[in-house]
């Protein structure tokens, strides 16, 4: 094998990990192409593990990213969310893990850890990497990435959201949640918005949204309902479309006009009533979309 088919076979699960660790589409391709350049100018010989090599490589730069993307979001105007991206989930045992471990929710959460407590994370729990392979990947003792994992796993399960399994459930409630949207219907929307519901929106000052989020089902109800029926940055109703699509691992919705995406909606259900909606329509989170990139989880 050679060193480019070497890489190119792993290539997917070093965005896969740099999607993770960074949020977004743009840093994630960045994190993976400065691994390429370090992978094709270095001394290979004694590499026996391409796959774990090219992992620490790209988690190094993943880390060293983060800082200074703290830094950006410090000064983002608005909510910051991560960067939706289209899914392809195989049909496996593990299949809620993983669609959970890409959700926006989820990466959400993720940003409430240091650097390396998500690093540890995202290796040790969705890529079963083992302790002293995530030890010499970020350059850490064994004993400091056991105390790194225990303190990520116990901020992960004070904050994440509680997660439906059932695909069907999930899907007919989006369905029911866009109709009632989409019909301006107030009524409707209250019945499927759980009462302490919460609208993030990210529109990064460049689109017409939000800078604060929405609680409560009446003022998200309310919200949702008044914008179903205005002109969006220029563009009629009537010439806006909205579809299903597997967003990050689960059901979301693309809201194009003009012919490209203008706004994605993801939701967190519990019990059958949405308690979260993400609302990402700053159109340079859009550019994956618009581009077809997809995520094979």
């Amino acid at each position: 094998m050679t060193d480019q088919e070497a890489f190119e076979a792993n290539r997917e699960l070093l965005f896969a990990v740099a999607y993770r660790m960074l949020g977004t589409v743009a840093d994630a391709e960045d994190a993976v192409q400065d691994a390429w350049l370090r992978w094709s100018a270095a001394p290979r010989a004694d590499v026996a593990q391409p796959r774990a090599y090219l992992v620490r490589t790209v988690t190094h730069i993943a880390l060293n990213r983060l800082q200074s993307a703290r830094a950006r979001r410090e000064a983002y105007v608005g909510p910051w969310l991560p960067e939706p991206l289209l899914t392809t989930i195989p049909d496996t045992e593990g299949r809620a893990e993983l669609a959970e471990s890409v959700s926006l929710a989820m990466l959400v959460v993720l940003e409430s850890l240091t650097p390396e407590e998500r690093a540890v994370f995202v290796l040790h729990e969705v890529f079963g990497f083992s302790h002293p392979e995530i030890a010499a990947a970020i350059g850490h003792s064994d004993a400091s990435v056991r105390q790194l994992m225990h303190r990520a796993r116990e901020h992960v399960q004070a904050r994440r959201p509680r997660f439906d399994v059932d695909a069907g459930q999930q899907r007919e409630v989006t369905e029911r949640f866009l109709a009632a949207a989409g019909g301006g219907d107030i009524d409707q929307l209250m019945a499927v918005l759980a009462p302490d519901v919460i609208l993030i929106p990210d529109g990064g000052g460049k689109a017409k949204a939000p800078l604060r989020p929405i609680t409560g089902a009446g003022k998200v109800a309310r919200f949702l309902a008044a914008i179903s029926r205005r002109p969006y940055m220029g563009i009629d109703v009537s010439d806006m479309a909205v579809e299903l699509a597997q967003i990050n691992g689960g059901p979301g919705t693309v809201i194009t006009g003009g012919g490209k995406p203008i706004a994605v909606v993801t939701t967190v259900i519990d019990g059958g009533r949405i308690t979260a909606i993400h609302l990402v329509a700053n159109p340079d989170k859009l550019r994956g979309l618009t581009a077809g990139r997809t995520l094979s989880l």
